[in-house]
């Protein structure tokens, strides 16, 4: 159940991205998971398909799971490097058949440019229940115990870039 920076053994990680959107007011977009009983919030995040560039699958994933489109939102930065995280046992050979034992993912932060009537969760393949924006400090607290250290190191090195 930990995060890191770190290159790991890539075969056992799935490869993902994921997006830290932000609103006029520096404040984070976050989802609730339809999968999971208790809170489970989370930035929009999903796999990279075979051959397809990080950022384009992050842009794919985004629309796929808010309906935002890329023309809604302003790239600003990309995280240094791949942030993995692992599985907890009790998921690990459940989730994709347990052929990973974590994820290793691309972040992007990116400026809202839209107006929140675009968001729309009804898509094509439902994921989330709900939305909100809160304080960047806050999305750690609200998502699963295991995700938290991989979003504590994005926090660290996304949050100096905002205006505040």
């Amino acid at each position: 159940m930990t995060a890191s920076i770190e290159t790991k053994e890539q075969g056992r990680y799935r490869l993902g991205v994921g997006m830290v959107l932000l609103n006029s007011h520096d404040q984070v977009f976050v989802a609730q998971r339809i999968d999971n009983p208790g809170p489970a919030w989370q930035m929009p995040q999903g796999g990279i398909d075979k051959g397809e560039d990080p950022l384009a699958a992050v842009y794919r994933e985004l629309e796929e799971e808010t309906s935002i489109t890329p023309t809604a939102v302003e790239l600003l930065a990309a995280s240094k490097d791949w942030l993995s995280y692992d599985f907890p046992p009790d998921l690990a050979g459940k989730l994709w058949g347990g052929k990973f034992v974590g994820q290793k993912q691309m972040w992007y932060l990116a400026r809202f440019i839209g107006q929140d009537a675009a968001v729309n969760l009804e898509t094509e393949h439902p994921e989330f229940s709900a939305w909100q924006w809160v304080p960047f400090a806050q999305v750690p607290g609200l998502i699963v115990p295991f995700k938290r250290p991989l979003y504590d190191l994005i926090y660290a090195e996304f949050a100096p870039l905002l205006k505040a």
